[in-house]
């Protein structure tokens, strides 16, 4: 479970109540967090009664109904409704998570809905990413070669080279694990955080890059790195099953290794 960290001299104060509509029998009740930086005031943690048999079945839904139905105001963000885009990352029922995976039946009582912690709000459910991107521009994550490709054919790798990505290509970038790590709050523009570091891992292990010496002179660093506690918030809270932590020992193992 991830507390979720309110911004600096704030408190959140109980904001509007909305109320189901006549006869609706199947009621779950949504408190989700309300902020307008650009509004200025505090806080507010507004209630929103929904009818479940006019709703579908994961918390996206219920979002995305109040805000065409019930308050045009409610700022999210969405894309593919699938789990693969990660847009919709937030910190639900006390958890990071995705709010298109996240079936509302799996919370008891109200479901509380929170942005991800420990970022600035943009608005409301809107983290401002802005430190995370750039720090994954850092680590270049891109294919990086010295020599010129084969003229004929790709840059091959062996199945048994491939699997060995298994496992990081699949992070898309959510950032639920990043904001769930204590370690990244603390050293959040020091430190790179899991979601970077399985990100550097994945092309460390690539077969076809050339420039592992050169990735891992980056991160041999005592913040950038070596901040990582293993807390295991990240492996826990990861909504593909992810093992961010298992990436960073994997890191930090070959750092061991090539002294």
């Amino acid at each position: 479970m991830v507390e979720f960290a309110l911004p600096p001299n704030s408190r959140v104060t109980r904001g509007k109540t909305v109320k189901a509509p006549a006869g609706a029998k199947n009621v779950k009740t949504f408190e989700i967090y309300r902020y307008d930086p650009d509004a200025g005031g505090n806080p507010t943690l507004d209630v929103f009664e929904i009818d479940r048999d006019a709703c579908g079945p994961m918390v996206l839904d219920a979002l995305i109904k109040i805000k065409n139905e019930v308050d045009s105001t409610l700022t999210f963000r969405r894309s593919c409704r699938e789990g693969i885009c990660g847009s919709c990352a937030m910190n639900i029922d006390g958890a990071n998570t995705l709010a298109c995976l996240k079936p509302i039946d799996d919370v008891e009582g109200a479901v509380k809905i929170y942005p991800l912690p420990h970022m600035p709000v943009v608005k409301d459910l809107v983290p401002d990413l802005s430190v995370p991107y750039a720090q994954l521009a850092s680590i270049k994550p891109w294919m990086q070669t010295q020599t010129p490709p084969p003229p004929d054919r790709e840059r091959l790798q062996s199945p048994e080279e491939r699997a060995k990505l298994d496992g990081l290509w699949e992070c898309i970038l959510c950032f639920c694990c990043q904001t769930s790590c204590p370690s990244y709050w603390w050293n959040g523009e020091r430190y790179l955080g899991p979601a970077i570091l399985l990100q550097a891992a994945r092309w460390i292990d690539d077969s076809r890059d050339e420039m592992t010496g050169e990735r891992l002179d980056h991160l041999e660093d005592p913040f950038r790195l070596y901040r990582c506690h293993t807390i295991m918030n990240c492996t826990t809270t990861c909504p593909k099953g992810l093992n961010p932590a298992k990436a960073i020992g994997s890191i930090k193992q070959k750092l061991v290794e090539r002294r």
